[in-house]
Parts: structure tokens; sequence; C-alpha cells
């Protein structure tokens, strides 16, 4: 079984006990939405943002991402940028790397315990929410 690592330089969890794969149940896979069913259970963000912080002291051009980390092509450059936007890679010229900021071991750590959430208790239904507060509550 293949363990992601995160560098203590970079942040202070680590993915040690969090199996990169892990087998789906039969329901899960014949009813899943394609986003539930990608490979490894993690988004593209997830993808990128744990490549990088793999390798602090490198920098990767969008192509050698995509040959990282399998995420699409296409994709690799939309999400960097919504990655540099919320602060957690940083680019110069072609070049991307992990950012130096203390929201990368926050992102990774909530990314990595909303998965493990999701894979135990399965996915959440908005529709199971209620209705929220009414405005009349809110005077209560």
């Amino acid at each position: 079984m293949t363990v992601a690592r995160v560098p203590a330089s970079i942040t202070s969890i680590t993915l040690d006990y969090i199996p990169v794969t892990v087998p789906i149940d039969i329901e899960r896979f014949e009813n899943g939405t394609d986003e539930d069913l990608r490979a490894h259970g993690r988004t593209n963000a997830e993808e990128i943002l744990t490549f990088l912080a793999t390798s602090p002291d490198n920098a990767y051009t969008p192509k050698e991402i995509h040959q990282e980390t399998d995420v699409a092509r296409g994709s690799v450059g939309v999400v960097l940028s919504r990655l540099e936007d919320r602060g957690l890679v940083r680019h110069r010229g072609e070049y991307w790397a992990i950012a130096k900021a203390q929201d990368v071991e926050k992102t990774l750590s909530a990314m990595a315990t909303a998965r493990a959430a999701t894979d135990r208790l399965g996915p959440e239904d908005p529709d199971e929410w209620g209705s929220g507060v009414d405005e009349d509550d809110e005077d209560r």
C-alpha cells in the first residue's frame, strides 16, 4: 500500500497512517459520482498540493506536475491558479512550488480529515441538513 508523506519542513502533520488507496464498497462503485470515484479518493487540488508539499525545495512546470500526479493536463493550470489565490502555492515564470505558509498544513490536514470522515460515514446530503435558522428564531 502506498502512503503519502509530507515533510516536516512544510507541516507538522503526517499522512503516514492515511492510505492513499483504499477499497470502496460495491454500492459506492455502482452509484458513486465521477468525483466520488476518483483514484485515491483525492481531489485534483489535493493531489497537486500533496505532490508539491513532498518536494518543498523544488519547483515544477505544469507539464511536470501533470506527469507526476496524473491530474489531467488541462486541469493543472486551473487548480494551480486556485491554490495560488488561497496562498497555498506560488509561482515565478513557468514554475510552481509549495507556499511557505501555515495554511498549507491546515489545508492538508482538513483535506485528510474530510476524506477520512467521508470514507467512514459516507458523503453528506444537503437535503438532510434541514431548513436552517428562521428569522423568527434569531430573536430568541
